[in-house]
């Protein structure tokens, strides 16, 4: 690619990914803020907490990708309406909204009732009991918030989807704000609320998802574009575009399931090494997953750009997609390897006393497992910009397939053997999930080259469905 024509794409792809970018990077300082405030609260709390939201981020995360679909519905729905230059009815864009909804409110209960059950199951996972009795009282505090967030996240899905994702930066900043003083207030039980502990950080969480998803409803809502394809009367979702939707919806879950399972069982595993590695990994996981919304903004918008692309007819640039995506997260990623490598206290000391004498074991696997990271976050990058462009063909099958067997197949053995076989512990699963996501990297972004050459090859035509 010629670099005028990288910059060109570069540009473009940026108008909608920058938006996303700063809006995953604020949603993801809510859970940053409650990490900071459960290392307050010292070691115990921290490893409780943090393998609480874990378990949330799971099934979270699940219910996200039943819903991620709606974005590249939307896209393909609106590039459609361009070709024929006239305004549609409203039909398609409204049912595709409803049910996104719909899967939302289902996926909401179902993953709430799941997170109570696995805490419940804790004990049989070698966690602490220390740990596992302060977990569950997270889990109860977080599960009923997991219904707004996916309600959150159609709505989402439908903004950017119409490529008008404003209104989400406004709301989740605002949003970081107000979690982190109603944090701070159940916590501590100040301003008239009650002291609540641990268990505060999650009632706060379960109120701001609430709070955002009113917020974003109603800024979308009052939008002369949005405003007519938004309604709550999930009852009258089309049968058709739910099946649809869940038929794209449950691979793209499993999918991120698979990777977010991934990284969850290694907390487990983390956890049997103790408070303190699991505390680390905690920290770490934090800072990684800071990072992981530059590649969730690009995928999405790379995503979202492939679909329209394909719907218009122009598969040489939905094929050039991938190689902007790619190096806009590479330039970042190479400054957050330099921070990494030259300032560590500087990026740990919001987790940990780095100071001190009672985190410091803490500190020094979270030192050592800084510079796994350094490598791994460049393959996290790259293997879920596979996943949004797989997407964006319609091809949600292939990319819960690769999953399996970067992570599972590959990732997970590859931690056992180094973390217990060869006695690394903590820094030994690092470098089993590093192994799992350079593997998946890999063979989803072959895939995506193939699948669009292929599409090259054929005659060209704007899709009609």
């Amino acid at each position: 690619m010629q670099p005028t024509t990288l910059l060109r794409d570069s540009r473009a792809l940026a108008a909608l990914a920058v938006p996303l970018v700063l809006t995953q990077l604020a949603q993801v300082a809510l859970t940053t803020t409650d990490t900071v405030m459960m290392g307050t609260l010292g070691t115990t709390d921290l490893a409780a907490g943090g393998l609480a939201i874990v378990i949330f981020n799971q099934l979270r995360t699940m219910g996200v990708g039943l819903v991620t679909s709606v974005g590249n519905g939307i896209a393909a729905a609106a590039a459609r309406a361009e070709t024929t230059r006239g305004r549609k009815d409203g039909d398609e864009l409204r049912a595709i909204v409803r049910a996104g909804l719909a899967v939302a409110t289902l996926a909401g209960l179902t993953g709430a009732v799941l997170m109570l059950l696995i805490g419940q199951a804790l004990t049989w996972l070698g966690q602490e009991a220390d740990v596992v009795d302060r977990a569950r009282t997270m889990l109860l505090a977080l599960a009923p918030g997991l219904l707004p967030c996916l309600w959150f996240q159609a709505v989402r899905q439908f903004t950017v989807g119409m490529r008008r994702p404003q209104a989400l930066l406004r709301i989740t900043v605002v949003s970081v704000a107000v979690n982190a003083a109603l944090n701070w207030g159940l916590i501590h039980g100040i301003w008239g609320l009650p002291e609540l502990g641990l268990p505060g950080v999650g009632v706060a969480t379960t109120l701001v998802y609430f709070l955002s998803f009113l917020a974003l409803y109603a800024c979308a809502k009052r939008d002369a574009v949005l405003g007519p394809h938004l309604g709550l009367n999930i009852a009258k979702a089309d049968r058709a575009a739910v099946v649809r939707l869940v038929r794209l919806g449950v691979p793209i879950a499993a999918t991120y399931g698979s990777e977010a399972g991934f990284f969850s069982v290694t907390a487990l595993m983390a956890g049997s090494f103790g408070s303190a590695a699991l505390a680390a990994h905690t920290a770490v996981n934090q800072l990684v997953y800071i990072v992981f919304q530059v590649a969730v903004g690009l995928s999405h918008a790379a995503s979202i750009n492939v679909s329209r692309e394909l719907a218009l007819g122009r598969t040489d640039t939905a094929l050039r997609i991938k190689n902007t995506a790619l190096a806009c997260a590479g330039a970042v990623m190479t400054v957050v390897a330099v921070v990494y490598a030259t300032l560590p206290g500087l990026v740990l000391g919001p987790f940990f006393d780095t100071g001190g004498t009672r985190d410091a074991e803490a500190v020094s696997i979270a030192t050592h497992l800084l510079l796994v990271v350094m490598v791994l976050q460049f393959f996290d990058c790259a293997q879920n910009i596979g996943v949004g462009l797989l997407r964006g063909l319609d091809d949600t099958r292939s990319g819960f397939r690769i999953t399996l067997v970067g992570y599972w197949a590959v990732g997970l053995p590859a931690a056992w053997l180094l973390g217990y076989a060869a006695g690394l512990h903590t820094l030994g699963i690092w470098l089993g999930l590093l192994t799992g996501l350079a593997t998946t990297a890999v063979l989803l972004l072959r895939r995506y080259s193939a699948a669009l050459r292929a599409r090259t090859a054929a005659p060209r035509t704007v899709r009609t469905a």
